[in-house]
This record gives C-alpha cells, structure tokens and sequence, in this order.
C-alpha cells in the first residue's frame, strides 16, 4: 500500500457560523518536513493565441486570459498547494487515496489544478469547471514530492471557495463528484468525504463504477464508499469540531487558532511530516469589501505569524519569501528528475528557523520571542479589521505595499 498522505486540513465557514457576513477559509499544508514553500504573486496577464504554460511536468495550451494569483507553493513545482485570485476565489488541494491507484506517469499534479483553477476561473463554480475538464483532457500523476528515490502518487481533493459558495471537489483518475455548500462549516482532509448529496458529477462517472463492479445500483450511490480501500472513509474531522465548538463567529482569529492546534492533529509536526505552510482567507459577502488573504510562507504556524495580503493593481513583490530559482539547471526540470536537492531556503525561511531554534532551546526567550510574533500578527489582524468594516471604498495605496512591509517587520525583528 501507498504511504497514507499526510492529513493536511482544509476548513470553510459561511455565516451564521463566521462572523456576521464573511465566509473564512483555512489550510494548513502538510509535507515532508524540509520542504520550503514560498508565497508567489502572478499579476494578470493576457496570452497570444496557441501559447503553451509549462506546469510541472507537462505543458499544456495556454488560456487567452489569466487572473492575478497569489499562491503558496512548495518551491521547486509549477502549482500550489492554495491560493487566491483577483476575484475572491480560493482554491486548496488535498493529497487523497482511493481503491485505484494514482498514475505515475507525469501528467498534472493536483498542485497544478490548483493554480490552473485560480488562474482561469472567476467563480467557485468557474474553477471547478475548469479543473474537471482539464482533468479529463489531460488526466493527473507524477511524483507529489520532490524524492529522486521513489515516486508518490495520489489522487486529488479540492475546496474551491467563493464569497457566496464553496463546491468540495473529489477525483479518482479523471472521475470525479462534487458538493455544493452554502451555509455551516466543511472541513476536508486527506480522505474521500463526498457521501450520497452530489451536486455534479462526472457523466460517465455511475457506468464506470457499475462497470468495475463497485457498485449495483441497490443501495444509494456513496462516492468516498464506493471509491475508498475498505477502511479508509472515516471522519477526518477532528478539525471540524474545534471549529465548531467556536460556535457562530469564527473570524481569522478563530480560524488561525485552529490551524496552530497540534493536540487535535490539525497542525501536523511528526517524524516525516509538518505543517510547512499555512493560509487562512476571509472573503465579505459584500463584493465591493476586498478579500484579505493571510500567509505564514514559513513552517509550523503555532511558530509563525500570518501576514495580510490584498490584491490591488501593481501589488508590490515580496522577493524575500520567494525561493532562489534554478531555472533549466532545476534538478526537478531535467531528466531523470531530483537526482539533487538544492538549497530552496528563501531569506524568510532562514529568519525564521534561525527564531525557531530559539523557540526550540531557551524557554524564557522563546516565551518572549513569540509574544511578540503574536503582537505583531494582532496588529495586522487590527488593521484588516478596520478596512473590512470600513464604509468608505479602499485606497489602492494603502495596502499596496501590505504583505512586503509585514514580510520586512518580521524580518528585521527575527534580526
């Protein structure tokens, strides 16, 4: 059997639970424990007719238009393991397993659907379709990790979120079911949670299971049944009741609470895994609020402050959470693939473990240490506040420089 993935949690709250007119979105990414992900900005852009975009291992036709993404990616591929668009939509993906197994063959990975998904899609509902069709017409597989030795493969979920719905996406191969949700709190891990409320679906998707035999129309039809190993569709969601006992307002706050919370598993730190990256949205239902989008960009987020970022035009670039690119000498661009590892470590990344090693051996500093991290993440929450209860529409210049002034604070304060 495959090495289980690692339970990375993915969480949406709508109102009445969130807070009065915000839907809030969270994940924590959990993955080999020395990876570095780095927090990436793509502006929009328009594309000449027949252009190709190399993803991580195939290159695929270019779409006429793409949307401005910022994203959290493991460095060394094309995708992301979460992100946001221009347009308020929030996609993550989750590692999954089911009775088929994954392709090794390279094709797109899930992290590449992701970033496929923001770039395209104007909507929930817009990147979902987008995801589904090029999965049907260019399938998923290749190695999830950068490992020379063995080659990882998964299927994919997703949680595409929107101001006003969020669709739970899940594939085996290119077949695929999807649920609609609109109110409460959802939270996916890295297990098949689609039961028998479908809301689209893949058209051949009931042959193809008669056809294999996995299922005979007597009972209702129960995707992660019919498409998990046989002991695998448990309840992943540990996370889900430390949300909900927050009871009806969950805000940012509550939501990087939850993901810091290591007791419950939802912030994994084991032997060959850890939460290397983290990202909590929040998205007002009234379109002319801007959505804010918080990014850790370091591992362990009860160790690293979340740091505010707001699309607006000519966004300033934040080079120190980007990883140093190798660009055709990358060894996971030339064949065979990962023969080396390269140092990845951006100038944020080396700060903070510099911190965390601090946090790791003298108690007194560390104490104080993150006391202040803490301070310094409020003061960003306090601000986003005031812009979000604002009446008056945003001034472009005020934030344009957001999320590298807190990048540059947390930097000379780990200094």
């Amino acid at each position: 059997r495959m090495a289980a993935a690692p339970p990375s949690y993915c969480f949406v709250a709508f109102p009445p639970c969130s807070k009065e007119g915000l839907v809030v979105f969270g994940k924590n990414s959990a993955r080999p424990r020395d990876e570095v992900q780095e927090v990436v900005y793509f502006a929009a852009a328009a594309h000449d007719p027949g252009s190709k975009v190399e993803c991580t291992y195939i290159e695929i036709e270019q779409a006429p238009r793409t949307h401005a993404v910022v994203l959290s990616r493991p460095s060394w591929l094309w995708g992301a393991e979460m992100g946001a668009n221009e347009h308020g939509v929030c996609v993550a993906n989750e590692a999954v397993v089911t009775r088929e197994p994954a392709a090794e063959a390279e094709a797109l990975l899930g992290m590449d659907l992701v970033r496929l998904g923001l770039e395209r899609g104007a909507t929930a509902k817009e990147a979902l379709d987008v995801i589904v069709a090029l999965l049907e017409e260019h399938g998923q597989g290749g190695n999830y990790y950068e490992d020379g030795n063995s080659c990882h493969t998964f299927q994919s979920a997703f949680l595409i979120v929107d101001r006003k719905e969020a669709w739970i996406l899940e594939t085996s191969g290119k077949y695929w079911a999807a649920e609609k949700i609109t109110e409460g709190v959802k939270c996916i891990c890295n297990q098949l949670s689609l039961t028998t409320k479908i809301d689209a679906e893949h058209p051949e998707l009931r042959n193809y299971v008669r056809s294999q035999g996995w299922w005979n129309e007597d009972t209702d039809f129960n995707f992660s049944q019919v498409f998990s190993l046989a002991d695998d569709h448990v309840s992943c969601c540990s996370g889900r009741e430390s949300l909900e006992k927050r009871g009806g307002d969950i805000s940012a706050q509550t939501m990087m609470d939850v993901l810091r919370d290591k007791e419950s598993g939802v912030c994994v730190d084991s032997e060959s895994f850890l939460t290397t990256a983290s990202v909590v949205s929040v998205l007002p239902q009234d379109p002319s609020s801007p959505g804010v989008h918080y990014f850790t960009g370091t591992p362990d987020p009860s160790r690293s402050i979340f740091k505010p970022f707001i699309f607006v035009d000519d966004v300033k670039l934040v080079p120190k959470v980007q990883s140093p690119s190798f660009g055709d000498r990358d060894p996971a661009k030339k064949i065979p693939r990962f023969q080396e590892k390269p140092d990845r470590r951006h100038e944020l990344y080396k700060a903070h473990e510099r911190a965390r090693s601090v946090l790791e051996s003298d108690q007194g500093e560390g104490q104080k240490l993150m006391r202040i991290m803490l301070e310094l993440e409020k003061q960003g929450l306090e601000a986003m506040e005031d812009i979000l209860t604002r009446v008056e529409i945003l001034d472009a210049a005020e934030v344009v420089d957001l999320f590298y002034d807190c990048v540059d604070t947390e930097l000379k304060f780990f200094k």
